[in-house]
């Protein structure tokens, strides 16, 4: 048995954006259900994001911690951002959160995993970069006012502490949770990390052009 997600589209009868934000949008569609009946999906359009796992020769791993509003909580997560640019290579754009989240830059990328956040809410989809060859970025420290990202704190983790961190549940980043995880994963098995997409991998659910 094949056990592989697969393209599928219900027949959408209307759709409607009643909320556009900065970012993202609410969107609301009545899509026609499989008996015949119709129902309204209510749900966040997300562009899509970027997070990076950088993994230094120590066996260490670059987090950062930020507050999150929505949460109220202040979570250690990995660099990350948006795909606000239609199209963008998300190698492009991991790289550059990397430098102005954590001024550091790498020699190695690879896809560690992809997923979607909440599927049953939003249409946004996560790719998670492997980082490794990790030294400090050239030029002047990327300076964010006005924002989160203001109040930062940047720090080295061994692995296995966010690992036990994650499974005694004081950990919850999304991206956090399933880049460690899949890096422990992808440790583990024949071949380690190595076996990894390369880091131009083709994404279905963010097609950008190489």
């Amino acid at each position: 048995m094949n056990i592989k997600d697969t393209s599928e589209s219900w027949e959408t009868l209307s759709s409607r954006r009643p909320f556009q934000g900065a970012k993202t949008a609410v969107g609301s569609d009545e899509v026609r259900m499989p008996d015949g009946s119709t129902a309204r999906r209510d749900y966040q359009v997300h562009p899509g994001s970027v997070c990076v796992l950088a993994l230094d020769e120590e066996g260490r791993v670059l987090v950062l911690s930020q507050y999150r509003h929505p949460v109220r909580r202040r979570l250690w997560e990995l660099p990350a951002g948006l795909l606000d640019v239609p199209g963008e290579n998300p190698l492009l754009g991991a790289q550059r959160e990397l430098q102005e989240e954590a001024h550091v830059k790498a020699d190695d990328w690879r896809v560690l995993v992809d997923f979607y956040a909440s599927p049953g809410g939003s249409d946004e989809a996560i790719r998670v970069f492997l980082a490794r060859g990790v030294c400090e970025a050239d030029g002047e420290r990327y300076a964010e006012t006005g924002s989160e990202e203001a109040d930062m704190e940047v720090t080295w983790v061994p692995l296995g502490e966010l690992v036990r961190g994650i499974l005694a549940g004081e950990l919850g980043n999304p991206g956090l949770v399933a880049g460690v995880l899949a890096l422990s994963a992808a440790l583990a098995r024949e071949g380690g990390v190595d076996s990894l997409r390369p880091a131009l991998a083709p994404w279905p659910a963010r097609p950008y052009e190489a």
